[in-house]
C-alpha cells in the first residue's frame, strides 16, 4: 500500500490538515492517509498534559471519521517522549515493510529540514510530498529539491495543493474570544471546541 503521512500536533486541525491530505491522496494514487497526532513534539511549545493530548487526538477522530482513506494513527502520541520524524519513518518501514510512505510537508519545512534531528536517516525511508505555497517561487522549490536530491539523495515530489490561508494558533486566538471558527475547521470539530470550551479553558486558568 502507498500510505500518505501527516503529521502535526492538530491543535486544532483544520481545514489546511484535510484539503493536503485530500490533494496528496488523489494526486499520488496514494491508499490511505495516516494522521499522526504528536504528543510531544521537539520544537513546539505546547502543552504536554494527557488531557490536552486527549482533545487533539478526539479532535482528529472527528474531523476524518467520515472518510474512508483517512486514519487516525496514535504512533506518536506519547506526552512521555519526544517524536522525530525519522524515528517514526523508519519505525514504520520495519513494521510494514511492504508499504511505501510518503511524507507530507510544507514548503517552509522543505526549505527547513536540515536543522531537523537525524534529517538525513528520512530520506531513505520515504519519498516526501512538498507542498507548493503561493509564496515559494515554483522555481526556488525546484531548485531546493534539486539540492536536497543531488545532495542527499532525497526523493521530493511538489504537491500542488491550494494555499489556505488559516492556521491553528488563529482558531485558537477566535476560540479564546467566543468567536466563530465555523468553515475553519469541520463542523464536529467546531462542536467539539465550543462544547468543552477548551481555548477558552486555557484563557481562563
Amino acid at each position: 500500500m502507498k500510505i500518505g503521512i501527516m503529521g502535526g500536533t492538530f491543535d486544532p486541525i483544520h481545514i489546511g490538515h484535510l484539503l493536503l491530505g485530500e490533494f496528496a491522496y488523489e494526486d499520488f494514487g496514494l491508499d490511505e492517509i495516516w494522521f499522526l497526532p504528536n504528543g510531544n513534539p521537539p520544537h513546539k511549545d505546547t502543552s504536554d498534559a494527557e488531557e490536552d493530548l486527549k482533545h487533539r487526538v478526539e479532535m482528529v477522530r472527528l474531523a476524518i471519521g467520515n472518510v474512508p482513506y483517512f486514519r487516525l494513527n496514535l504512533h506518536e502520541a506519547d506526552v512521555n517522549r519526544h517524536s522525530y520524524t525519522y524515528r517514526t519513518m523508519q519505525e514504520f518501514n520495519t513494521q510494514y515493510p511492504d508499504n511505501e510512505f510518503y511524507f507530507i510537508l510544507g514548503a517552509d519545512s522543505l526549505f527547513s529540514i536540515e536543522q531537523w534531528k537525524f534529517f538525513r536517516e528520512i530520506f531513505p525511508a520515504c519519498t516526501i510530498l512538498a507542498a507548493m505555497r503561493d509564496d515559494k517561487d515554483a522555481d526556488d522549490m525546484k531548485a531546493q529539491i534539486r539540492y536536497l536530491s543531488e545532495k542527499y539523495g532525497a526523493r521530493i515530489e511538489l504537491l500542488q495543493a491550494p494555499l489556505v490561508e488559516i492556521s491553528s494558533t488563529t482558531i485558537r486566538e477566535r476560540a479564546a474570544q467566543d468567536l466563530s471558527v465555523r468553515y475553519m475547521v469541520p463542523d464536529a470539530v467546531a462542536e467539539y471546541i465550543a462544547d468543552h470550551r477548551l481555548y477558552r479553558k486555557r484563557q481562563d486558568q
